[in-house]
């Protein structure tokens, strides 16, 4: 059986990663509005509600908008946005920790942010295993590929190309904190450090952990073990089971297009420090990679479905 698609905001970064992984696949049809229609709120009226799912990429109140341009009991929502990420209703599209059959049944799911994936991907199962804890104060640093900000921060770099990283969230309260502590179970938001580097694609998140200043916390083995066991048998979501550190992780500014997410635990040989790392591309797992995974679920399709998944 056919589903209707419906991107609405497919002319923006996100929405053509989606179209571009759906363009092929028989499962679906797109809907699609031609350029002089695309913010007519007649036609994106008419095209969500005629849709059997559909993926907002668009700006927080833009996707408000488009939700309550619905009237009837029957389409179904992936929001990109930042909108609906811990609003009540809605499912969280990250099927790793909620449940696969949470987001395969419902029917309003909001798609995680890029940095929330990667933190929440190490922290969730360590907090919920009993190895870390929950009221302990984490900080998280994270660079991502420029691609992460949108077409504005897109053509700021490509207008300076001598700029390499760009700091930001210097003055606290990030719009990701609220879904980081909440699906992470933490007592306190964490400290966010994030930055964009000189490259379109890819991301890479560092949760740092003194273990031996962190009561009750387990050991490196312990972390890298839980982890493992967790995504055992993800086709998505892999671990690196190995105690030896690499001497570097790299972002390449070629990256193709990566859907998945690779995971690993670093500790200092005395075992009194641990790094936890997640790499991904804020484009894929991040983003676009992530709605198409939810939509697979929510058409009962598999979840790894026309996902690039090779590194």
């Amino acid at each position: 059986m056919t589903s209707t698609i419906f991107i609405d905001g497919a002319a923006g970064t996100t929405g053509l990663e989606i179209r571009d992984r759906l363009a092929n696949r028989s499962e679906f049809e797109l809907l699609v509005l031609g350029d002089d229609k695309r913010k007519d709120t007649g036609a994106r009226r008419e095209a969500i509600n005629a849709c059997d799912v559909a993926i907002l990429c668009l700006p927080d109140d833009a996707a408000r908008e488009s939700v309550a341009l619905i009237d009837n009991p029957a389409t179904r929502v992936i929001d990109a946005s930042t909108a609906h990420r811990v609003a009540d209703g809605w499912a969280y599209g990250f099927p790793e920790l909620v449940g696969r059959k949470t987001v395969a049944s419902a029917r309003f799911v909001a798609n995680p942010g890029c940095y929330p994936t990667g933190f929440l991907a190490l922290v969730a199962p360590l907090v919920r295993a009993g190895l870390l804890p929950a009221d302990w104060p984490f900080t998280v640093n994270a660079v991502s590929g420029f691609s992460g900000g949108g077409n504005a921060l897109i053509d700021r770099f490509e207008e300076d190309r001598g700029i390499a990283w760009r700091g930001y969230g210097l003055a606290m309260g990030h719009k990701h904190l609220p879904e980081m502590q909440r699906y992470a179970g933490l007592a306190h938001p964490p400290v966010f450090a994030p930055a964009v580097v000189d490259a379109m694609r890819g991301m890479a998140v560092e949760v740092p952990l003194p273990l031996s200043a962190i009561g009750g916390a387990g050991s490196v083995g312990d972390l890298r073990d839980a982890l493992a066991e967790f995504y055992a048998g993800s086709a998505i979501v892999t671990v690196d089971t190995s105690d030896e550190a690499p001497a570097e992780l790299l972002l390449r500014k070629d990256a193709a297009p990566w859907d998945g997410m690779k995971l690993a635990v670093y500790g200092s040989a005395d075992g009194s420090q641990a790094r936890l790392v997640a790499l991904l591309d804020n484009l894929g797992k991040g983003a676009s990679g992530a709605a198409v995974q939810s939509l697979n679920l929510m058409c009962g399709l598999p979840e790894e479905t026309g996902l690039s998944l090779s590194a």
